[in-house]
C-alpha cells in the first residue's frame, strides 16, 4: 500500500543443485510457504541472473589469500561485526591455539557456502516447525473458518511435491500425520464411543491415500520404504489411531444420501460426465510397441477395478469401496475409446475371466468378495459394439452375489417361476447391500435392453436373473423393464421379451397372492399394474 512506509528486508537464500535448500528473512513472517520477500529475490535471481554476482565457495577464496590478506580479512570481519562475532572469534582462536582441542582433531573446516556433497541428499527448504503449527491450528478450529479447506490445500501441496519427486513430500506428510495423531479429539471420541465427523473422516481418507502414493513410489529407495513402514506401524499401534471404517460408536450413519440409490442413480451420475480430449503420448522404454501413457493408465484402472477384494467390515469402509469404484469408472467414461483402447478392454476382460483368485471375475471367488456389478456394466457397454460375445460373458459372470447364497433355500426350485423363501446369512453385515443389489438389477436391466430380438441371449439373461437376484422388488422392476422394452411404440412387440416379463412376473406373483390372502399391503410399487399385465 502506498500509505504504508517502505521496509527493507535482509534475505538470504541458499541453493544446491537448482533447489532452494534454506531461506532466512528479517521480516519475521511465520508461514509454511516462502514470504513475499524470498519469492521476490528468487524471481529477481531467475529473471536477472547477470545482476547477481556469483562467488566461489569462501574456502576457495581464503585458499588464494596470503598470510597478510588472511589476517586483514579476519580483523575487518571482527571490526564490522565486533559485537556479534567477537566472543565466537576469541573462543575459536583459543581452541585453534590449543593442540588438544576438539577443533584440531578434525581435518579442514566447514564451509556453508560450498554446498552439499554430490552423494548427499538435497531437498527444498521446508520449515518443519511451521508445518506442525499450522496443522495444529487448523485441527484445533474443528472444521470452522475454512480450516478443512486449508488442510486440503496442504494435501494438494504434498501431491505437487510428489509429482515433482521432491523428497519433502514425505517429510511434510509425516509432520501432518503426527499432528493428526496428536489431535485430542481422537481420544475424546474413543472414550465417548462416538464416530468421527464426516469432514474429519474425509481428511483421514486423504491422508491414507497420500501415504499409499508415497509407499508405492517406484523411485524410492528400499531403506526409505523400510523407514516409512516402521513409522506407519508405530502410528497404527497407538490406541487412538482411527479405524478405516471410522466407526468407534454404535450409531450407524444414514447411507440414503451418501450413495446413489435406485437402479438408474449410478447411470431384475455417470451420464453427466463430459468427454474430454485425451491423447496418446508415447511411453518409451516399455515392452510392447504402441503403448502410451493413456493405454497404460486405462489398463491399470481396469486391473484395479477387476481385482478380487474382500468386503471390509465397517460401514464407512464399505461405503468408500462403492464410492471409489464409481468415481474411477466415472473418470474412465470421460475417455473416448479408440481401436487401441478397445484392444486393452478385450485383453483385460479375457484375463479377468480366466484369472485365478486375484480376479473378481474369476470362476471361483470368496463368498464375501466385493461384487463386480458396477464394473461389469461399464465393461459390458464398452465392449458390446466391438465384441458382444465377450461383453455378455463378462456381465453374466458378474451377476452373482454369493453373500446371499449361504443358506439353502426352501421351496420347490424345480419350477423357475416359484420364488423361494430365502433367509440369507448376512454376517459380517453388508451395510451397502441395498445399493449393491440395485447395481445388480441395473446390470441385468442393461443386458435385457441390449438383448432385445436375440432369443438365445434373452433366455440366458433370464436364467441368470432367476439364479442370482434374490430381491423381490428388483425382480418386479426387471419384469416391468422387460415389458416396457418389449412394447416400445416405434416397433412391434418383442414376444421373447414379453415372455421374460411374464416369467419374472410369475416369480413375484406368489407374493402378491399371499398378500391378498393375509390382507396386508405390499411394499412393491405398482403391483396392481403388474397383475393387470399378467
Amino acid at each position: 500500500m502506498q500509505s504504508e512506509p517502505e521496509t527493507v528486508c535482509n534475505v538470504a537464500i541458499s541453493f544446491d543443485r537448482c533447489k532452494i535448500t534454506s531461506v532466512t528473512c528479517s521480516c519475521g513472517n511465520k508461514d509454511i510457504f516462502y514470504c513475499a520477500h524470498v519469492v521476490a529475490l528468487s524471481l529477481y535471481r531467475i529473471r536477472k541472473p547477470d545482476q547477481v554476482k556469483l562467488h566461489l565457495p569462501i574456502s576457495e577464496t581464503l585458499f588464494q589469500m596470503n598470510r597478510d590478506q588472511l589476517q586483514k580479512f579476519v580483523q575487518y570481519l571482527i571490526t564490522v561485526h565486533h559485537t556479534e562475532v567477537l566472543p565466537t572469534a576469541q573462543k575459536l582462536a583459543d581452541e585453534i591455539l590449543s593442540q588438544n582441542s576438539e577443533i584440531n582433531q578434525v581435518h579442514g573446516a566447514p564451509d556453508p557456502t560450498a554446498g552439499a556433497s554430490i552423494d548427499d541428499e538435497n531437498c527444498w527448504h521446508l520449515d518443519e516447525e511451521q508445518v506442525q503449527e499450522q496443522v495444529k491450528l487448523f485441527l484445533s478450529q474443528g472444521g470452522y473458518h475454512g480450516s478443512g479447506k486449508q488442510l486440503n490445500l496442504l494435501f494438494a501441496k504434498v501431491r505437487e511435491m510428489l509429482k515433482m519427486r521432491d523428497s519433502n513430500g514425505a517429510r511434510m506428510l509425516t509432520l501432518i500425520t503426527e499432528q493428526f495423531m496428536a489431535d485430542p479429539r481422537l481420544s475424546l471420541w474413543r472414550q465417548q464411543g462416538t464416530a468421527m465427523t464426516d469432514k474429519y473422516r474425509q481428511l483421514w481418507d486423504e491422508l491414507g491415500a497420500l501415504w499409499m502414493c508415497i509407499v508405492l513410489n517406484p523411485h524410492c529407495k528400499l531403506e526409505q520404504k523400510a523407514s516409512w513402514l516402521k513409522q506407519l506401524k508405530k502410528w497404527n499401534s497407538v490406541d487412538v489411531c482411527p479405524w478405516e471404517d471410522g466407526n468407534h460408536g454404535n450409531e450407524l450413519p444414514n447411507l440414503t444420501n451418501a450413495l446413489p440409490q435406485g437402479a438408474n442413480a449410478n447411470q431384475e451420475n455417470m451420464g453427466q460426465c463430459k468427454s474430454l480430449e485425451y491423447q496418446h503420448l508415447p511411453a518409451h522404454k516399455f515392452l510392447e510397441e504402441g503403448e502410451s501413457y493413456l493405454t497404460l493408465a486405462v489398463e491399470v484402472a481396469l486391473i484395479g477395478l477387476g481385482q478380487q477384494r474382500i468386503m471390509p467390515d465397517g460401514l464407512y469402509a464399505q461405503e468408500k469401496v462403492c464410492r471409489n469404484e464409481e468415481q474411477l469408472i466415472s473418470k474412465l467414461q470421460e475417455i473416448e475409446l479408440d481401436d487401441t483402447l478397445v484392444k486393452i478392454f478385450r485383453k483385460q476382460a479375457v484375463f479377468l475371466l480366466e484369472a485365478g483368485p486375484y480376479s473378481g471375475l474369476g470362476e471361483v471367488i470368496h463368498r464375501e468378495s466385493v461384487p463386480m456389478h458396477t464394473f461389469a456394466k461399464y465393461l459390458f457397454t464398452s465392449l458390446l459394439p466391438h465384441d458382444a460375445e465377450l461383453a455378455y460373458k463378462t456381465a453374466l459372470r458378474a451377476m452373482r452375489l454369493l453373500v446371499l447364497e449361504s443358506t439353502a433355500p426352501s421351496g420347490d426350485m424345480s419350477r423357475p417361476h416359484h420364488i423361494a423363501s430365502v433367509v440369507p446369512n448376512r454376517y459380517p453385515r453388508w451395510f451397502t447391500l441395498s445399493h449393491i443389489e440395485s447395481q445388480q438389477c441395473e446390470l441385468a436391466s442393461t443386458m435385457l435392453t441390449a438383448a432385445k430380438g436375440d432369443v438365445r441371449r434373452l433366455e440366458t439373461v433370464l436364467e441368470s436373473i432367476q439364479k442370482n437376484i434374490h430381491s423381490s422388488s428388483h425382480i418386479f422392476k426387471l419384469a416391468q423393464d422387460a415389458f416396457k422394452i418389449a412394447t416400445l411404440m416405434d416397433s412391434l412387440p418383442d414376444i421373447t421379451l414379453l415372455k421374460v416379463s411374464l416369467e419374472l412376473g410369475l416369480q413375484v406373483f406368489p407374493l402378491l397372492i399371499i398378500a391378498v390372502v393375509e390382507d396386508r399391503s405390499l411394499t412393491l410399487p405398482g403391483e396392481s399394474a403388474l397383475l393387470k399385465s399378467l
